[in-house]
């Protein structure tokens, strides 16, 4: 007499996929920046001051706020799903070596990010359509370029890679695969800078796109975060040179 096993019911695909569309969403980084900023205003910090401008205190404990929630989210989905973090963001390549990589990286970003915005002025200028970048105008002093500079490390360059990182992973699993992730988490990291202008969200796009490129073919976010980091700083240091 033979005894029959029942086995379990597969996982369904439509609830998997449901699953990693929630967690995309979460990790867009829309949601917790609106929770967070609601939760500022409610305890009083305003995003401008009384006369009007955007204010480098709230933009700064935003950022950072956002990026530990964000990071400690990403962190706790890969978790529960029983994967590695270290596995996912960093692969199995020397990290300092991928960092070392990031070097010449960041001169590379800086061409693209470059040469883009010349032949977006040279070709449609319509697309400047912000004259002054409301974040480097909240650079007044060497303090704030410190802050930025520190934005620039823990906002952009770690928490967006990781936040990067952890989209193209879930769209390769259960979303349609790694280009469908590229596409839309680069035209989702663009629209997050909407308010530098048209030319700036392009840019951003764009390179938003290299960088998932850079993450698809290394599996690690080291040498991403140091030359997105290296990027956004000489970003700053260019204003400073210019208007200071």
């Amino acid at each position: 007499m033979s005894v029959e096993i029942e086995q379990p019911a597969p996982r369904s695909r439509l609830g998997e996929r449901a699953a990693a569309l929630f967690e995309v969403i979460l990790g867009s980084d829309y949601p917790t920046q609106i929770a967070i900023a609601a939760a500022l205003l409610l305890a009083g910090y305003s995003p401008y001051s009384s006369a009007g401008q955007l204010q480098l205190g709230y933009v700064f404990a935003l950022s950072v706020i956002d990026a530990a929630v964000l990071v400690g989210l990403i962190l706790l989905l890969l978790w529960i799903h029983g994967e590695s973090p270290r596995q996912v963001l960093l692969g199995t390549r020397p990290v300092g070596r991928e960092a070392a990589i990031g070097l010449p990286l960041t001169l590379v970003v800086i061409t693209i990010g470059v040469g883009l915005l010349f032949v977006i002025q040279e070709l449609a200028p319509r697309l400047h359509n912000v004259a002054v970048n409301p974040l480097e105008g909240l650079i007044k002093s060497p303090r704030d370029a410190a802050l930025f500079a520190v934005l620039t490390l823990v906002a952009g360059g770690f928490r967006e890679e990781i936040q990067r990182a952890f989209i193209l992973h879930r769209f390769e699993q259960s979303l349609g695969g790694p280009v469908v992730g590229l596409v839309i988490s680069s035209i989702g990291f663009g629209a997050g800078h909407f308010l530098q202008g048209w030319d700036a969200m392009i840019t951003t796009g764009v390179l938003g796109a290299f960088w998932g490129v850079v993450y698809l073919r290394r599996r690690s976010i080291a040498a991403n975060v140091v030359s997105h980091a290296g990027f956004d700083t000489l970003e700053i240091v260019q204003y400073l040179l210019l208007h200071h």
